[in-house]
């Protein structure tokens, strides 16, 4: 019997990500940006009393608080393993996007009981104001949600970053919108109904984002890679008659490792070989951190949930 490991590659969900190792310094100038808003924001709506001002002030405090998060995630998952923590905090970056998601279906619970509040008793508001101040959101979020851009596509906690972002410059352009409709036709229910859409909108960015961070909580094999696609290719390797004992799972939202049972009635081939292996696994389906461990097939195991 044998055993191989290897750190071979990182695994970039779908294909490999070209987006900079650190995003510290687009969360904190995030941060800065959104707070700033935030108080303006929370200030005119209590002033004016916009409902529509108030959900997309407290989307944005949810948001900053996500960007927090989301940043305290991707900085424990670079901390080096320990002897309690093995991995390091790989799984930090998991938790964040989960939390993240939750996060942002309890803002649209409290949007919605709001502004259903509001519709059954309107009051007036000023929709120049509106307009002007959700005007801002738009370039403020919409410049906060480039600076994740190139990061979205390979890792899950910062493509919740970013679809925080980007759901709130939707939302302020939704808002500047309403405040002109407001102005229009003096229709006061306009407004809380505006936030009902931004509680929409909301749910809507934030169910993929929900759903992928639970998959990768219960390590589930990631959706871009096929078991059976794994197991066929190992077993076509030459001297490999059986794969058993495979699982295949997320170590982080950028990460990717596979545990495997090889059986090889010749016997161990070498570390060359075991090298080859874990290339393979990282070159074709991006799995970074492989565990092999190999068997003559001697003895009969106990194959449950192979």
């Amino acid at each position: 019997m044998g055993a191989g490991h290897s750190h071979h590659g990182h695994d970039h969900g779908h294909g490999h990500s070209h987006a900079p190792a650190d995003f510290g310094r687009a969360f904190a100038i995030g941060i800065a940006l959104n707070t700033i808003y935030i108080v303006v924001e929370a200030g005119y709506g209590f002033a004016i009393g916009s409902m529509s001002l108030l959900a997309d002030a407290g989307h944005n405090l949810s948001d900053v608080l996500g960007l927090i998060i989301a940043w305290a995630g991707a900085t424990l998952a670079k901390r080096p393993p320990s002897k309690r923590y093995t991995f390091g905090f790989r799984g930090s970056s998991i938790l964040a996007a989960l939390f993240n998601a939750v996060l942002l279906l309890i803002a649209v619970g409290l949007i919605a009981l709001e502004a259903i509040q509001r519709i059954v008793y309107p009051a007036p508001v000023a929709g120049g104001t509106i307009m002007i101040v959700a005007a801002i959101g738009i370039v403020i979020n919409g410049a906060t949600a480039m600076l994740f851009a190139r990061g979205r596509k390979g890792d899950i906690n910062i493509r919740g970053a970013y679809l925080h972002m980007a759901a709130d410059a939707a939302v302020s352009a939704g808002v500047v919108i309403a405040g002109g409709l407001i102005l229009w036709t003096g229709a006061n229910w306009i407004d809380p109904a505006t936030s009902l859409v931004i509680g929409l909108v909301i749910l809507l960015s934030t169910w993929g984002l929900l759903k992928d961070a639970v998959k990768m909580s219960l390590a589930a094999v990631p959706e871009h890679i096929d078991t059976d696609e794994v197991r066929a290719t190992l077993e076509a390797m030459d001297g490999i008659a059986q794969v058993h004992h495979l699982h295949i799972w997320n170590m982080s939202t950028t990460e990717t490792a596979l545990t495997a049972h090889i059986v090889m009635p010749a016997g161990h081939p070498g570390d060359a070989f075991l090298a080859e292996v874990q290339a393979r696994l990282a070159d074709r389906f991006h799995i970074g951190h492989s565990t092999i461990q190999i068997e003559r097939g001697d003895t009969p195991g106990d194959c449950d949930g192979c």
